[in-house]
């Protein structure tokens, strides 16, 4: 697939796609970015920051991401821009263009499968009961409640793989791990493993409080 030039968002946080992601954009070479993406179709690509920090460049970056679209923007009076994004679809950066004046990169499209093996459609049910088991906990934990609520996962296997992993209590580098898993059966495996240790963590902990 031919790679194209896309504008790059490097961030602490991974998008999966059809997940929503907020932005606050405020710093002079994203403002410049934003203005690009308005201008055009309103794509960008977002993907994980290796090491270093979001503000300020030189930071390490991620290959493999995803491409966001601002489905809403809204520019505050000092020229910051709040802007409602959603992921669209998986990219793997073939090579970084120089930060000029902000990150850019040329980027290929990873094409999900389209044959699914059959199992995805107990694994997709497996999965919902556990994430609704581990948020149910973390409400116990906290007592206020479930923070976010425990979806129904959609019926097609990738989406709802992508789904369950925006929707798992699960930290950056684990969330990356799945985000480049390329069949959504080996991402449902590697997820359940993750939400069953969690929940072997959560009723350890609420058995000894």
């Amino acid at each position: 697939m031919a790679a194209k030039a896309l504008p790059m968002f490097p961030l602490g946080t991974v998008l999966f796609p059809n997940a929503p992601l907020p932005l606050h954009i405020f710093e002079p070479r994203y403002r410049e970015l934003t203005e690009t993406c308005l201008r055009g179709d309103g794509r960008f690509g977002v993907v994980l920051i290796e090491r270093g920090r979001e503000v300020g460049g030189g930071d390490s970056r991620f290959s493999v991401g995803t491409v966001a679209k601002i489905v809403e923007a809204a520019r505050t009076p000092d020229g910051r821009y709040l802007l409602a994004t959603q992921g669209v679809e998986r990219l793997r950066v073939r090579r970084w263009l120089p930060d000029d004046p902000y990150p850019r990169a040329d980027v290929e499209i990873i094409a999900e499968p389209k044959r699914i093996d059959a199992r995805a459609a107990h694994q997709r049910v497996s999965v919902e009961r556990l994430l609704a088991r581990v948020l149910a906990l973390l409400g116990r934990l906290d007592q206020r409640g479930p923070a976010v609520d425990a979806p129904r996962l959609d019926d097609d296997p990738v989406r709802a793989s992508f789904q369950a992993a925006a929707t798992a209590p699960i930290g950056p580098l684990d969330a990356q791990r799945l985000l480049e898993i390329d069949d959504p059966c080996d991402r449902f495996e590697r997820l359940e493993a993750m939400l069953n240790d969690e929940v072997e963590v959560l009723e350890f902990r609420l058995g000894a409080g």
